[in-house]
């Protein structure tokens, strides 16, 4: 009986570490869907039912007290590090999405947003109207 609670208890450990790993709160790789490039480390969290993004890291050998030059609201001249990049995201069905709800520090623009879990990645879309881009987030 012992040996089966514990093969019970260790079957619900792992099927909770695989969900935490297919969902979209944790940290990610961001990469430039452009060059397929690393560009920084984003952490995404949910606090009262809305989804948000953080800079947590930026690539090797960038300046880690760079700022956002290119930003045109509060963000403007602040730390790129500790700065939300994706903001008030709502749940839709297994995706998250929201107006202006991600932000460029390259260029200082918002655009709308889209992102969800797939197969271990994150798929995060930014789009004006009907012209969108998609990049594939990993697990650092």
């Amino acid at each position: 009986m012992k040996k089966q609670f514990l093969f019970v208890v260790a079957g619900l450990m792992m099927a909770t570490f695989t969900f935490a790993q297919n969902g979209v709160e944790g940290r990610w790789k961001t990469i430039d869907d452009e060059t397929g490039k690393m560009k920084s480390i984003v952490e995404i969290s949910i606090k009262n039912g809305k989804l948000y993004g953080k800079i947590v890291e930026l690539k090797p050998g960038e300046d880690p007290n760079k700022i956002c030059k290119a930003c045109t609201d509060y963000r403007k001249g602040k730390k790129l590090v500790g700065m939300d990049i994706i903001t008030g995201l709502s749940k839709d069905g297994d995706a998250w999405e929201g107006d202006d709800g991600i932000m460029d520090p390259e260029n200082g623009k918002s655009y709308d947003c889209k992102l969800w879990a797939e197969g271990g990645k994150l798929q995060v879309r930014g789009y004006i109207g009907f012209v969108f881009r998609t990049q594939t987030w990993v697990r650092p």
